[in-house]
């Protein structure tokens, strides 16, 4: 792979992980942020899979070349999605110690 290539594909990777940022901060505690990743996901096939298949076929890549760095945008899809669990796992525990607090504090009042 040609360096001028390498750097296109790397500021490619960047973007991704700039939107993959962006996404995270419309995360909420709540949960029920499945669609983020989606998005992220649909983002990537929209922008980002035409660009490299385009520097397939001009034959500045190969198909092991386009599919390592395609393979690398979807992990960062699954990496959100998994990071998108963490964020509501805590919260939905939280809710349950709040609930239980709560009962706790209403017992003692009678």
């Amino acid at each position: 792979m040609e360096d001028n290539v390498r750097k296109e594909l790397d500021v490619l990777k960047t973007m991704v992980l700039n939107w993959k940022r962006s996404y995270l901060g419309f995360a909420t505690p709540e949960g029920g942020d499945e669609y983020l990743a989606e998005e992220f996901s649909a983002e990537i096939s929209e922008h980002i899979s035409p660009f490299v298949m385009r520097l397939y076929a001009c034959k500045y890549l190969t198909p092991d070349e386009v599919n390592d760095f395609m393979d690398v945008c979807y992990n960062e899809v699954e990496d959100l999605r998994q990071t998108l669990e963490t964020i509501a796992a805590p919260s939905q525990k939280k809710g349950i110690l709040v609930k239980f607090v709560e009962h706790t504090k209403e017992m003692w009042r009678r």
